[in-house]
């Protein structure tokens, strides 16, 4: 069985220290003082309300743009990102409530590939803007909640497009797959939709890729849902109100070119989607990403047949991504002055290091072959771009060591 881990690193070196923002540095050093080894996220919430409000800043006046709460939901980035953006994407009843809790009343739309009953009718009873709709069945148990409920249910169509009309890091649309309505099955889930009780059909949605860093492929990829979902509602009767593309934006890791949305609102601004139609875009780890930082102490560097491992508190049940999407994610060391063993401090120098966590799996490991200068026990070892699909997307209860601690700067 082949052990799935990050791809080596070599020759990258570590970033330099000062890749850290100075209160950054301040809030981690404070932290160590403590007793307790380190092992927490750090939010600059304000990094995050300024992506999205670049980004609403490019886009025309028909767009609008709804955070994925899924990226990152510690309740402060979610508050801190309410007044920039127009609505949130939600999978979840957890979900639901903290985009409520961040902004009453507040434009919801809700994916998923299976939805519960109690998910359903919850966001019936909040109004949902749009439920996106995976299925037959689900738009049939949607009907019913409404029916009971006394009150329509806005849905829109998720589709798998034949045909993915743009690449990224994961393609979600033109293979099989759990999300969505099969392009070719568009027509008779329409027509059965539109004949259920309680039921407002006001769209699509399409989501078919994630990670794309080109700005003028991700346009392009706009413009066809826009234009499909005109052409799709026109030839089945539909009163089309809403077009959700989905997130998508990537980001850029080291060496990648960024996302240019100057030029993705540019070309954006060429389209014209039919009047009084309102087109969603759903961000999620393109706004937050760069709002955040793990960091987790040294417990221990220990050389093994010729190569060095730096042991973290924490790992993949704190800071999965890494390892599940196979990628470099690289690190700055945080140098701790203060030792508090008398033992002495094991350190290595200039060298290759294996950055691991404290989990009884080889799999725990979430850096390879990096150069560092120094590292020590006791250090910190940090992890930038840390602010999506990070706490949320770790194995927290795998031994059941205490979860990574959360703050705001």
């Amino acid at each position: 069985m082949s052990i799935q881990l990050p791809p080596s690193a070599a020759p990258r070196s570590a970033y330099p220290v000062d890749v850290l923002p100075t209160p950054l540095r301040l809030r981690l050093l404070d932290l160590a003082r403590r007793e307790q080894p380190v092992s927490a996220y750090v939010y600059d919430a304000s990094i995050a309300a300024e992506r999205a409000r670049e980004l609403r800043a490019a886009l025309p006046g028909w767009a609008a743009v709804y955070y994925a709460v899924k990226a990152n939901s510690f309740p402060g980035v979610v508050e801190a990102l309410a007044p920039h953006v127009d609505g949130f994407e939600v999978a979840s009843l957890s979900e639901l409530e903290l985009a409520l809790d961040a902004r009453r009343p507040a434009r919801i739309v809700a994916a998923g590939p299976a939805k519960s009953v109690p998910v359903l009718t919850a966001l019936v009873r909040a109004e949902a803007e749009a439920i996106n709709a995976e299925s037959l069945l689900e738009l049939h148990r949607i009907s019913r909640i409404a029916a009971a409920e006394g009150v329509p249910a806005r849905v829109t169509l998720r589709v798998n497009p034949a045909r993915s009309p743009v690449s990224g890091s994961l393609r979600m649309g033109g293979t099989p797959s759990q999300f969505g309505v099969a392009e070719p099955d568009v027509p008779g889930v329409l027509r059965e939709a539109l004949r259920l009780p309680g039921l407002d059909v006001v769209g699509f949605h399409v989501h078919a890729a994630s990670g794309n860093l080109d700005a003028d492929a991700h346009a392009a990829y706009l413009r066809w849902c826009v234009e499909w979902g005109a052409r799709t509602a026109r030839a089945h009767g539909v009163d089309l109100r809403l077009i959700d593309v989905g997130g998508g934006i990537g980001v850029a890791f080291e060496g990648e070119k960024p996302f240019d949305v100057a030029r993705f609102g540019e070309l954006a601004g060429r389209i014209e989607p039919p009047a009084g139609v309102r087109v969603v875009l759903e961000p999620g780890r393109f706004l937050v990403a760069d709002c955040g930082w793990y960091a987790a102490e040294v417990i221990d560097v220990k050389r093994s047949y010729g190569e060095w491992f730096v042991m973290l508190r924490g790992g993949i049940n704190h800071f999965q991504l890494p390892t599940s999407w196979e990628i470099v994610h690289n690190i700055a060391v945080l140098p701790v002055e203060r030792w508090r063993e008398t033992c002495p401090r094991p350190t290595a120098r200039d060298a290759a290091v294996t950055v691991v966590g404290e989990l009884c799996t080889p799999e725990d490991t979430l850096l390879r072959d990096v150069r560092v200068d120094r590292v020590r026990a006791g250090d910190l070892v940090v992890f930038p771009y840390a602010g999506s699909y990070g706490w949320e997307f770790a194995m927290h209860r795998f031994l059941g060591h205490p979860v990574a601690e959360r703050h705001l700067l």
